[in-house]
């Protein structure tokens, strides 16, 4: 690709194309191409002006190289990162944006004032007839405040004030408007389905293929934990389904042959086959962004109550204006508190501060599902986390299989690993990881699988009944037995790792001894946490006590609880809660669903299980834990912002209604720096909580 450097500083370029303006595909191929790269840290590309702008991470030849070898003949971006693009959205509001702002001053330049004045009374009447139709609600809101400046302004000829109302509230709507559904839009897109492979059915058996590889009329299969990547209709098996994401209501539905599913539900319980009917198109973008719009829980306690506050002090800005005229007789001043309220304001700023502070969140990998939800990130004081795959890295390993049966440890693996693979949990895709090392093929052996919540998965090898999970369920639940000859060295069993039991026809079969460290971020960020204010910071595993105070010593936990079971997590939560604690729950898989549902606000590791993330409040990165201390420090500085936001809008808004009543303001005046202040608040509203380069 052909292109002039433009500006250059260290480690950063930007560059012109040879073109007047990229079209919206093209600049999201150019965004998609240069993002591909690890050299490559942020890219902006500007499809206005054919600009891009890369911070890169190599030398500056080599970042030169990679824009070279770029064309928009041979890049093929895929179609989700175009539907995902808000690309043409922030064209779109710029414009109208843009478009008002030239109207409203050109007319001022080319239109006589006779012209301009017809034009105003005829806007007059929109606005009065919006005002109007709220009465029908026997509610006084702030479209009444409006129609009743406006039409003040008219009656007493002031039109230019009139026409400047009418031009500021229609830049806020837009802004509030441009602002919401942008935010709405990038939290719709990361709840949005990112299945990248799933279990087909063949004539063989089952395939696990690329998602892109299935059509309509295939056959997948879905088991417990797993979201459902495609709309279907099930032709095999039982299950109940979570539909939350589609429908917003949380108590899953029994599915079975000739029922419906759609893209983006989650199993909770049982497997289902289900013929395809639909892979592309199916709306589930759309409905998403409905539900999230529609959703109570976008709003924080802080923004509903200064929107019900609002509400109320409309009354309060007419009774201010009519004693104003009932003492003064002067008709300038009661219009002049007439163009103040603090509804207006109160209602832009709340909205933009929260979807804002969760568009911030997102640029660090932390989706949240709704401002109720950084509230409850800001004032907890305790905070549980489960341990594999939470406290401990993400991606476990297998260190050794000591067999106890007398056949070899890579077939004894191979087995595992085919009970493993159809289940999403970190200890699982270690045992499939071990055995691909050890390239071993793990083909279809076993019956239909069965996944015990917390404990493990039952299924049948060679008409034998092989089991594999916790102590609990292989040794309590299944009454599995020791041989005796071998019991000494199954005590001998090291206490450092982390053990997965395998058996078969009742007689333990092997001990896969699992290494699963501690993140190495886990005690700066306890230590972080503490200092940001959790008294209560909690570890709970389905793990040994000795090696659960091993790891919370590690992590700097003094509070710990080993053997626990997915009920014992939420019950902790419950009595917490009672207590009047504000309680947060971080996990990664299907037994930690529970917790997550009782907590205040639920967190999940996005590469844990769907049904965990499908149920959690907020997600966060895989990639590090400091994301915790991340998503608190934007909470705190939301409500703060929100606190400062309320102050100021009462305070300034009071002041003007106290200059107008005292004649010191005139109505023009008062409107413009009444709407001047709202606007203001909005754009502060977005800009960002934490400074840019405090987490990089």
């Amino acid at each position: 690709m052909r292109f002039t450097i433009r500006h250059e500083i260290r480690n950063r370029l930007r560059v012109h194309l040879p073109m007047k303006r990229m079209t919206f595909r093209q600049a999201d191929t150019l965004e998609y191409y240069l993002k591909r790269f690890e050299e490559i840290g942020e890219v902006r590309v500007y499809e206005r002006t054919a600009d891009a702008v890369i911070v890169y991470r190599c030398g500056r030849e080599r970042a030169i190289r990679i824009l070279q070898e770029f064309s928009f003949d041979a890049v093929q971006a895929p179609e989700k990162v175009h539907e995902a693009s808000g690309r043409e959205l922030s064209a779109m509001y710029f414009d109208r944006v843009a478009t008002a702002v030239v109207l409203h001053y050109g007319k001022r330049l080319i239109l006589p004032f006779s012209v301009r004045r017809i034009w105003v009374m005829l806007k007059t009447v929109k606005y009065a007839w919006r005002g109007l139709k709220t009465i029908k609600n026997r509610r006084l809101q702030v479209e009444l405040l409006d129609a009743a400046a406006i039409a003040a302004a008219v009656l007493t000829g002031d039109y230019k004030t009139a026409s400047s109302v009418m031009f500021l509230l229609k830049i806020g709507d837009t802004l509030e408007e441009w602002t919401h559904k942008r935010s709405v839009d990038d939290l719709a897109r990361r709840m949005s389905l990112n299945i990248d492979q799933v279990w087909l059915v063949t004539d063989t058996g089952e395939v696990l293929v690329d998602s892109s590889e299935v059509g309509c009329g295939d056959r997948v299969v879905v088991r417990m934990g797993n979201m459902i990547p495609f709309d279907g209709e099930v032709v095999e098996g039982e299950a109940m389904v979570n539909q939350a994401s589609m429908t917003g209501e949380s108590v899953a539905v029994c599915k079975d042959p000739g029922k419906s599913v759609f893209a983006g539900t989650v199993v909770e319980d049982g497997a289902l086959t289900i013929r395809v009917t639909q892979t592309e198109g199916c709306g589930r973008f759309d409905k998403i962004v409905k539900m999230i719009e529609e959703s109570e829980k976008l709003k924080s306690s802080l923004e509903s109550r200064a929107e019900r506050l609002a509400d109320r002090l409309v009354p309060y800005t007419f009774l201010a204006s009519g004693l104003t005229w009932l003492v003064s007789r002067n008709v300038t001043k009661a219009v002049s508190v007439l163009m103040v309220d603090y509804s207006c304001a109160l209602k832009m700023a709340m909205p933009i501060s929260v979807l804002s502070a969760i568009k911030e969140a997102s640029e660090y990998g932390i989706t949240v599902k709704g401002g109720k939800f950084l509230e409850a990130a800001a004032f907890a004081d305790t905070i549980v986390f489960d341990k594999t795959g939470t406290l401990t890295k993400a991606q476990p390993t297998v260190v050794k299989v000591v067999p106890f049966n007398g056949e070899s440890e890579d077939e004894l693996l191979r087995q595992a690993a085919c009970l493993e693979e159809h289940f999403p949990h970190s200890v699982a895709r270690a045992v499939v990881d071990a055995a691909l090392r050890r390239g071993l093929l793990h083909d279809e052996l076993h019956t239909n699988v069965e996944y015990i919540v917390a404990h493990g998965i039952a299924s049948e090898i060679e008409e034998e009944r092989a089991v594999i999970g916790s102590y609990h369920f292989v040794f309590e639940d299944e009454g599995v037995i020791i041989p005796e000859e071998e019991r000494e060295r199954f005590d001998s069993l090291p206490d450092a790792y982390s053990h997965l039991y395998f058996a078969k026809n009742g007689q333990l079969a092997a001990c896969i001894l699992i290494e699963d460290p501690m993140r190495e971020e886990a005690a700066s960020m306890v230590e972080k946490l503490k200092t940001l204010g959790f008294s209560h910071i909690v570890m709970m595993t389905g793990d040994s006590a000795r090696t659960a105070a091993r790891l919370a010593a590690q992590a700097g936990i003094s509070e710990y609880y080993a053997e626990v079971l997915p009920e014992d997590k939420a019950g902790y939560i419950e009595r917490a809660r009672r207590e009047g604690r504000k309680v947060i729950m971080v996990g990664d898989g299907i037994n930690d669903s529970p917790a997550l549902s009782a907590s205040d606000a639920g967190i999940a590791i996005s590469e844990g299980a769907e049904i965990a993330r499908q149920i959690a409040d907020i997600t966060i990165s895989s990639s590090n834990l400091y994301s915790i201390v991340v998503l608190r420090e934007i909470s705190t500085r939301l409500m703060r912002r929100i606190r400062l936001h309320y102050r100021t809008i009462v305070g300034f808004n009071t002041a003007l209604i106290g200059l107008g009543i005292a004649g010191l303001v005139s109505p023009a005046a008062s409107a413009m720096l009444h709407n001047g202040s709202t606007v203001a608040l909005g754009l502060k509203s977005m800009t960002r909580l934490l400074p840019d380069d405090r987490y990089c």
